[in-house]
C-alpha cells in the first residue's frame, strides 16, 4: 500500500482512525483505503449516516459564529480531526481576521495536515495534545503564542469527548479544562448518542469496536447533560445536532427524533 505524500511516516495505514473516518463520510481526501471500508460498512449498518456528519459540521458552522458574535476572540478546537472545507479559522477569520485558532488532535495526520494548510496563515496552527491530559493540553496550547489562558477561551469539543471510554472519565476532563479556564469562556460539545435510536447507536458501537482501534462510546442524554455541570448553559441547552439555533432549513439535515447526536454550550461564570 503507497503511503500518500500527506500522511506522516509511523502511521498504521492498516488501522482505521475516527477522524480519518469522519474525513471520509464527509467526502474528504485525506483518509486511507481501510477508512473508506470502515465508513462504508458503518453506512450499509445505518444508511443516513453521512446525514449525520453533515449535521455535526452545520452545528460546529453555527456555533462558533455565535461565539464569535459573543466577543471570543480565541478558540481552541480539541479533537480538530482532519480539515474540510469550513474550518474554525475559516469561519470566525470571515467575522474578524484578528480571531486566533488553535486547532489539537491526538492523531499525527490530523495534525501534520492541519499545520500543512496554516503553514501560510496568521493566527492559527494546530498542535498534537490529548484530551485525556487537560493540564498538559493547555500548557502546549499556551506555549504557542497563540492562547492567552488569561482571556476568554472558545472550548470547542466536537465529536471528540464519545472517543473517551467511561473509565477516562471524560466529564472530569470537561471539568478540569473548566477550572483552568477564564471567566467569559465557552465551551461547546456534541457528542454521540443512544438517546434516540438505541438500536442504531448498538450497531455503530459494536462496529467501532470491532474495526477501530478506539471504540465509540454512544451515551445517554443524562451522561451528555453532566459534562456541563458547572457552567451556565446557553439556550435552547443539549438538543438534538440540528435544534440547536438552525439558522435556515438547509441545516436541518436530520428528522426531528432521529438525530445520532446531542449538542449544547455553555458558559464559565
Amino acid at each position: 500500500m503507497e503511503r500518500p505524500a500527506w500522511a506522516p511516516d509511523g502511521v498504521d495505514m492498516t488501522r482505521a482512525s475516527p477522524a480519518r473516518m469522519y474525513d471520509a463520510l464527509l467526502g474528504g481526501s485525506h483518509n486511507f483505503e481501510i477508512d473508506r471500508l470502515v465508513a462504508e460498512q458503518a453506512k450499509k449498518l445505518v444508511p443516513d449516516l453521512p446525514r449525520l456528519a453533515l449535521s455535526n459540521r452545520a452545528f460546529l458552522r453555527r456555533v462558533v459564529r455565535f461565539l464569535a458574535d459573543a466577543g471570543i476572540r480565541q478558540f481552541l478546537d480539541v479533537g480538530s480531526g482532519i480539515p474540510t472545507a469550513g474550518n474554525v479559522h475559516e469561519i470566525v477569520q470571515s467575522i474578524d481576521p484578528g480571531i486566533r485558532v488553535l486547532y489539537a488532535d491526538i492523531d499525527p495526520v490530523a495534525v501534520t495536515h492541519s499545520r500543512t494548510i496554516l503553514a501560510n496563515v496568521p493566527g492559527a496552527d494546530a498542535i498534537q495534545a490529548d484530551l485525556r491530559k487537560p493540564d498538559e493540553l493547555l500548557a502546549t496550547a499556551a506555549g504557542t503564542g497563540l492562547i492567552d489562558v488569561g482571556e476568554p477561551i472558545g472550548l470547542l469539543l466536537i465529536a471528540v469527548l464519545h472517543l473517551l471510554q467511561d473509565a477516562e472519565r471524560p466529564a472530569e476532563r470537561v471539568a478540569a479544562l473548566r477550572t483552568a479556564l477564564p471567566v467569559g469562556s465557552y465551551v461547546a460539545i456534541s457528542h454521540l448518542t443512544s438517546a434516540l435510536r438505541p438500536d442504531d447507536a448498538a450497531l455503530l458501537g459494536d462496529h467501532s469496536a470491532n474495526t477501530s482501534h478506539v471504540g465509540i462510546r454512544f451515551r445517554d442524554r443524562a451522561a451528555i447533560t453532566a459534562m456541563f455541570d458547572g457552567w451556565e448553559m446557553i439556550d435552547p441547552g443539549v438538543v438534538e445536532l440540528p435544534q440547536w439555533r438552525p439558522e435556515s432549513d438547509r441545516d436541518l439535515h436530520e428528522a426531528p427524533g432521529r438525530s445520532l447526536g446531542l449538542a449544547g454550550v455553555g458558559r464559565k461564570i
